[in-house]
């Protein structure tokens, strides 16, 4: 048995009512949700929220809903714990169920398809030692060897010490030449159920993968946290996606 679960929650500092903001005539979340509806090999599709919203959405779309605790709907609340809390109440529900993996999405990323979801599963089952499988976008201009942060003195420093890269005398301002960087778009995270078990052993700073990552790739990938993405995802829809 393969399970989605997905996560939308009603209070946003950065963009509130992002999830249910309207793209193309569709609510964002509506995207996620349809996607893993679509993805042939998902046998359930659940949603975690806290938001009346979304449930209403949720229920009109045939998704499961898992209500959300008050000590997982606040900002400072982690993602893992609530996909931890989620996978909970699936095994719950589904008493004698073999659930052989996890699709976990966000309600505000709508920047995946079912056919990468499905090469994502297709991919675990033939790499048993791989934890998970995940979208990934490359984001080559927001090179770690461009980070700055500000110093007690208000100026700007490197974020990471640039001996991290090797000799900084062959470092240069050339975006590619630390080679391809890779950034986990939260389009999708496909993973063992064991990742959500044993989440202390998974590699920060979304434990829920695990150690063993396989990448899967596409462009511009992202998760919606401020407006100005939306025209970013609206592109990606028409291009890419499964609604146009």
């Amino acid at each position: 048995m393969i399970v989605a679960l997905l996560l939308g929650r009603k209070g946003s500092i950065g963009f509130p009512g992002k999830n249910t903001f309207p793209i193309m005539g569709k609510p964002l979340a509506w995207y996620p949700m349809n996607i893993a509806k679509r993805t042939r090999e998902i046998d359930k599709v659940y949603l975690s929220t806290d938001d009346p919203e979304l449930k209403n959405l949720a229920i009109a779309e045939g998704v499961e809903v898992i209500d959300r605790p008050p000590h997982l709907a606040t900002k400072e609340a982690l993602g893992e714990h609530a996909y931890q809390h989620g996978f909970s109440v699936i095994q719950e529900r589904n008493p004698g169920e073999t659930i052989e993996l996890v699709v976990l999405l966000f309600c505000n990323a709508a920047t995946v398809t079912s056919d990468t979801i499905s090469n994502g599963i297709k991919q675990l089952r033939e790499n048993k030692d791989a934890d998970s499988a995940v979208t990934v976008s490359k984001y080559n201009m927001w090179s770690p060897l461009r980070a700055r942060k500000k110093d007690t003195d208000g100026f700007l420093q490197p974020f990471v010490p640039f001996e991290t890269f090797g000799d900084p005398k062959t470092l240069n301002c050339d975006r590619d030449s630390q080679g391809d960087v890779l950034f986990a778009d939260m389009g999708v995270s496909i993973v063992r159920p064991n990742n959500l078990l044993h989440l202390e052993k998974g590699m920060l700073p979304q434990k829920w993968m695990g150690q063993k990552i396989l990448p899967l790739y596409q462009e511009a990938g992202c998760d919606v946290d401020y407006e100005w993405q939306i025209p970013v995802v609206e592109w990606w829809l028409k291009k890419y996606g499964e609604f146009r």
